[in-house]
């Protein structure tokens, strides 16, 4: 017993009425239990008895959404806790108080986050989280609800990484026990799944959320949870699904008259009818959730519902009330601080601005109304891209930036039309510049007085550095399964005057929508004369919509350019080229396809394709400049960072001219480039031993025989005559590790796990070559760090991967993380398997990082801890016995082996790019003049050098 009677009973009776949906009868039974406390007479026990009803009638309150009538609730029962605070209370009553207090504090909080006011809100979790110690919580369940505040709270500013990152902490660390909290952070976390376009995690969210709500028995959470699937089928595009459940949940609401949750339900409706075309129906909706938001005091809410009309007044073509609803909206969120709805209603006007143009002839002032939607849309577009940096994982940037990417479309779009050549050149050289991998250590144990969140300065510049603890385990350790990222450098465009890409917008940017934009790191995107002494052109492409290319010449020649391929172009070669690629996954069914009707197999429909390719992609005024410099100063070499979508393109074959069958490698050397991003040096090497070449010549795997899909690459030790030859030239040449005294010694070892490959490159190495399987990451899932070697490591190795069978691979995100999410004293992988100057990784699309948003896959991974050349594929390699297999050669050829050879010289060369484009080009010589399958360029055209 608490209180006795009525009171204990009448606290059970009006939470049976929560759990059943029925606000208004919970409400009355928490009013009718107040007058009898006030009819009591007057002692400290009772105006702490009040102050209980009154916070949980607040809470009632703001289910019915009667805010008006639960900030009175709070207000008054704050009052009476604060008159108590300092009276003599037990133990148990001193607990029982701070429970109360939490409660009021909880609510207050909610009150005004549903009223726009996010800074007071904030300031309430604060005060809560500094009492939150005092308390004993053995369920959890205060903590929980203080942390899913929070994470409310930032989901209203759009903060969704941060949001994201909370609710999954919150929740691995909330136990079962708190039954009523569990299920609603499931909701949060499914919410911001589909509002950041991951819809199947989201849904299976929201099915656990289901599942608890019916345990809990709570039937009002599972309509509201109907309302927010709807909201999911709404933003995927199932409207007809996302329409009949808005209305089963508004006839909810609407019976239960909570009137706040029908609001939502008519503005997503009115949004819904617009899409329709059914423009009076749309207005009507919208008109109504307007005033009820206003009538509420939710303002955020009220300028979500102006937004939506700012659009359809648009489509009606009522530009001044567009104008006036748009504004309206701003303010409210500019006042609120929800900078990213700022950046929306940037974007919508500068939409408005661009649909205006190609509608109506602007005619002198088209210019200046360019630039308008331009200093709109492009500062909008760069806010949004640099969210994702919140974001804990690679899968939950690469969804956001497909949708942030739509406003970066405009912008180019924009740009385009203002035929601004120095803005495209800007534009691509920001973009291509990459994300920063952020190296952090797990945050420490908490202590008594740590906030169970960051401070409210995060809401400025996103997730703050430092301790971020929850329930007493680090919020990181919770996501340690992904990569951090950081904004991108600064790029310098000019030496002398010091401009930065883009510094206007980039500044706008941070002003208007108080997100980071670039780091404070600045790097130069040209490449020096003192740093070459050949004639070189550093070409870049960026996805915009349309495939856009800058390039600019040094060693020697001056001179730029840029150059645009329209998307369906670009799209239509590239499908050309997948289409004659074994692709990854694909197993012997891909390999016989590329064989057999595949257009690498045939150097008709080979030429063909390379012709597509260079006419889509390559602009003819950068094969003359080529030619012109070749001419006068000696080969260049051409230095190309592909976009993510031509990332797998043979650049060296294209068919630059037609008639004489003339082909890029022909005229230059060519070499990859990651983003500058990637060469950020971990530090100091250790010393190399001069003559020290590391070779790990297909590992035995554990659990795969080598007839299994992970099984032999080169075929059994001592069955290939040449091979064995190239290790004898190695052994004659100086050190080799692992030492061995006969070359067979080499090829299928057993010992050459991730512990012996760090013991290997830490004794100092100039050179690694690695030659068996490669797992590429699923370019859909976004993230590259996934890639895969495959060593001799056993289940038991500690690693970041999940093992396979008997096995645990060495991924691209052990390379660069090491052991800093496993354990206090963890190293970075830097540290662990330093890369020396120069690694060949010779295996399936083992370069294939550049195909994803982010590059953080195993060759940038090296590149990471210090190389400086990797030599990677771009695609699936045949193996030898493919070739023996389906395309009848005697079994005396070696095509991969020939590869092996060819790149292990390349890296014994002062100058591996272009001894191996030698190469390369004696393989085209072959193929052009015999046709012959060996001399293909499906082996030898996916070797490139990637460099910084």
């Amino acid at each position: 017993m608490l209180y006795g009677e009525p009171f204990d009973s009448g606290f059970a009776r009006a939470e049976e009425h929560q759990l059943a949906a029925d606000p208004a009868a919970a409400g009355a039974v928490y009013e009718e239990l107040l007058t009898a406390a006030e009819s009591i007479e007057d002692s400290p026990d009772v105006r702490f008895l009040r102050a209980h009803l009154l916070s949980d009638l607040a809470g009632v309150r703001l289910t019915a959404t009667d805010l008006a009538g639960a900030a009175d609730a709070v207000e008054r029962s704050r009052a009476l806790l604060d008159g108590v605070a300092a009276v003599p209370m037990g133990p148990r009553g001193r607990q029982l108080w701070l429970e109360v207090l939490l409660k009021t504090l909880l609510a207050e909080a909610d009150l005004l986050r549903r009223t726009g006011r996010l800074d007071e809100a904030l300031a309430r979790l604060d005060e809560a989280a500094a009492r939150l110690p005092e308390f004993e919580d053995p369920e959890g369940l205060r903590t929980a609800e203080l942390g899913l505040n929070r994470v409310h709270l930032l989901m209203e500013r759009g903060e969704w990484g941060a949001a994201e990152e909370q609710a999954s902490a919150l929740l691995s660390v909330t136990p079962a026990s708190a039954a009523e909290a569990v299920p609603r952070l499931l909701t949060a976390l499914g919410l911001i799944c589909a509002s950041t376009g991951r819809f199947d995690p989201a849904e299976d969210y929201f099915a656990r959320a289901e599942d608890g709500f019916r345990a809990t028995g709570d039937i009002g959470e599972r309509q509201s949870l109907l309302a927010h699937r709807a909201y999911a089928a709404m933003l995927r595009g199932d409207l007809d699904l996302a329409e009949r459940w808005y209305a089963e949940a508004s006839a909810f609401f609407e019976e239960r008259r909570q009137f706040g949750d029908l609001a939502v339900c008519e503005q997503a409706r009115g949004f819904l009818a617009g899409l329709r075309g059914d423009a009076t129906g749309a207005a009507d909706l919208l008109d109504a959730s307007l005033a009820r938001f206003e009538r509420l005091g939710a303002s955020v809410a009220a300028a979500d519902t102006m937004l939506l009309g700012a659009q359809q007044a648009y489509d009606r073509g009522d530009i001044t009330e567009l104008k006036r609803l748009a504004q309206q909206a701003r303010d409210v969120y500019q006042a609120r601080g929800v900078y990213e709805r700022c950046a929306q209603v940037d974007l919508l006007l500068a939409r408005t601005l661009e649909d205006n143009l190609d509608r109506t002839d602007h005619g002198d002032r088209e210019r200046e109304s360019v630039g308008t939607a331009l200093s709109l849309a492009l500062p909008a577009a760069l806010a949004l891209a640099a969210a994702r940096f919140d974001f804990v994982t690679a899968h939950a940037r690469s969804q956001w930036l497909e949708l942030a990417d739509d406003a970066m479309r405009l912008a180019f779009r924009l740009a385009v039309r203002a035929q601004d050549q120095g803005l495209l050149f800007e534009l691509v050289e920001h973009r291509c510049a990459g994300a920063s991998l952020a190296l952090g250590r797990t945050p420490g144990p908490t202590t008594p007085d740590s906030p169970v969140f960051p401070s409210p300065a995060m809401k400025t510049y996103g997730r703050l550095e430092g301790t971020t603890t929850l329930g007493g385990v680090a919020a990181e350790a919770a996501a340690s399964a992904g990569l951090r990222v950081a904004p991108p450098p600064r790029v310098r465009m000019s030496p002398e005057s010091g401009r930065v890409a883009l510094q206007e917008y980039i500044a706008a940017a941070e002003f208007r929508y108080h997100r980071r934009i670039v780091s404070e790191e600045e790097t130069p995107f040209w490449l020096t004369d003192d740093l070459t002494s050949r004639p070189v052109v550093q070409v870049r492409l960026a996805d915009a919509g349309d495939l856009f290319m800058t390039w600019t010449w040094a060693g020697g020649v001056q001179g730029f350019g840029t150059g645009r391929a329209p998307a369906d172009e670009a799209d239509r070669a590239v499908r050309a080229l997948t289409a004659a690629l074994p692709g990854a996954g694909e197993g012997a069914e891909g390999m016989r396809r590329a064989f057999g009707s595949g257009a690498l197999a045939g150097h008709r429909t080979e030429h063909r394709l390379a012709r597509t390719l260079a006419e889509a992609l390559w602009p003819e005024g950068l094969t003359a400049q080529i030619r012109r410099v070749s001419e006068r100063a000696g080969r260049p070499l051409v230095r190309i960072q592909p976009s993510p979508r031509v990332a797998q393109v043979p650049w060296e074959l294209l068919a630059v001219d037609d008639a004489t069958d003339v082909r890029l490698i022909d005229l230059a050397d060519v070499v990859t480039t990651a983003p500058v991003s990637s060469g950020r040096r971990p530090g100091p090497r250790p010393a190399p031993d001069a003559d020290a070449v590391v070779l790990v010549l297909d590992p035995r795997i554990p659990g795969f025989r080598a007839d299994s899909p992970l099984g032999s690459v080169l075929g059994p030790p001592g069955s290939d005559p040449e091979l064995l030859s190239f290790v004898r030239r190695r052994l004659d040449a100086g050190a080799v590790v692992p030492s061995v005294t006969a070359p067979a010694e080499a090829l299928r070892r057993t010992d050459l796990d991730r512990d012996w490959l760090s013991g290997a490159l830490r004794a100092g190495a100039r050179r690694l070559m690695y030659v068996g399987h490669v797992s590429g990451a699923p370019v859909e899932g976004g993230q590259s760090e996934d890639g895969t070697l495959h060593l001799c490591c056993g289940p038991e190795a500690v690693g970041l991967t999940e093992p396979v069978r008997a096995h645990r691979p060495l991924s691209a995100k052990d390379l660069l993380l090491g052991t800093l999410p496993l354990r206090a004293d963890g190293e970075p992988g830097a540290r662990i398997w330093p890369a020396p100057a120069r690694v060949a990784l010779i295996g399936c699309e083992s370069g294939g990082d550049l195909r994803f948003a982010e590059s953080f896959g195993l060759a940038t991974a090296m590149i990471h801890n210090g190389a400086e050349l990797v030599t990677a594929t771009r695609w699936v390699l045949p193996t030898s016995f493919a070739f023996h297999r389906l395309g009848d050669l005697p079994e005396s050829v070696r095509p991969l082996t020939e590869a092996v050879v060819a790149v292990d010289t390349a890296h014994e060369h002062d100058d591996p790019v272009h001894r191996l484009g030698r190469w390369q080009r004696e393989q085209l010589d072959r193929w052009r003049t015999g046709g012959r399958i060996e001399h293909s360029p499906l082996l030898w055209a996916a070797m490139t050098c990637i460099v910084v």
